[in-house]
């Protein structure tokens, strides 16, 4: 199992003894809205089902504070749901996406950052790989080429994600960057400095 996630190389190594440090997504309906904050599990999904199921008039997912998945299988599952069932994805203001988060990001329809809003990337490591020590033609590429396929993302959006920065770091988007891969539907705003973004 490999992960993009947030938190420091140690808690990648050591998983299971960082389980309190995240917490797992919840969603909160508004309107016909579905707020989305925490980190990405293998809950999440079945989370998602149930607002989705109290809540059948929301088409848009405000991802307000998404900062990664402890298990990308889990992730790219989740988001190919989300992006099946037609809905928009919006980052606020002050909101963030990063690692998983911004793969789901784009899982939307309609995907708007507004501005100020902080989008994250970096590479994957686990289980003793290294993204990018990984030839590209190497299967374990293939769960993030085959997920960006199905919701027609180009696949250089991931091969620059992972040189962007390593998997102990993030590299904050600039809004030429995001409009560079198509990020939005409608073009990107100024975003969230690297400043900024790290303190949120």
């Amino acid at each position: 199992m490999t992960y993009r996630f947030t938190f420091p190389a140690a808690c990648l190594a050591l998983l299971a003894s960082c389980s309190a440090y995240y917490t797992p997504v919840s969603f909160v309906a508004q309107g016909d809205q579905i707020i989305a904050s925490g980190t990405i599990d293998e809950t999440t999904l079945s989370a998602f089902e149930e607002a989705t199921a109290e809540n059948p008039e929301a088409r848009t997912l405000v991802l307000q504070y998404i900062e990664g998945s402890v298990d990308d299988d889990a992730n790219v599952i989740f988001s190919r749901e989300v992006h099946k069932a037609g809905f928009d994805t919006v980052v606020p203001s002050n909101g963030l996406v990063a690692s998983g988060g911004t793969d789901l990001f784009l899982a939307g329809n309609r995907r708007v950052l507004q501005p100020g809003a902080c989008v994250g990337v970096h590479s994957w490591a686990g289980s003793g790989l290294v993204a990018t020590e990984l030839p590209k033609d190497d299967p374990e590429h293939d769960r993030y080429l085959d997920y960006f396929n199905d919701i027609g993302v180009d696949e250089e959006f991931y091969w620059y994600t992972l040189f962007a920065a390593p998997a102990d770091s993030m590299h904050w988007m600039t809004a030429t960057e995001a409009n560079r891969f198509d990020l939005t539907t409608r073009g990107a705003p100024a975003l969230g400095s690297a400043t900024v973004c790290d303190e949120r």
